[in-house]
């Protein structure tokens, strides 16, 4: 039988939350809801509700974000290498042409 507290949240619940599970899943998640005696509904929102991300994958996620900036930190400045070694290739070929056209006046 559910707890006081269980009916006191049932009664004040107001909005639908699907959640897609599989089959198994779902026999898992309701054997486990009777065995805490508990309904679904309170076992779902209980665990949603005190879910957080463990300090580990927190961790691993800083450390991807960390070295996809410095990935992209290196693109951007082999880019602007690139860039201006362009440039200078640039340069130098209009000064040739404009001397080839001094030259020919």
């Amino acid at each position: 039988m559910p707890a006081i507290a269980d009916f006191f949240t049932m009664a004040t619940a107001t909005a639908r939350i699907v959640v897609l599970a599989t089959s198994q899943d779902k026999k898992a998640i309701a054997a486990k809801a009777r065995r805490l005696n508990l309904s679904v509904s309170e076992l779902m929102r209980r665990g949603a509700l005190s879910y957080e991300p463990e300090e580990e994958a927190r961790a691993m996620l800083v450390d991807l974000a960390a070295a996809s900036a410095d990935r992209a930190d290196a693109a951007i400045d082999n880019a602007l290498e690139y860039i201006e070694a362009s440039n200078e290739r640039i340069a130098a070929m209009e000064s040739q042409a404009a001397s080839r056209r001094s030259e020919r006046r």
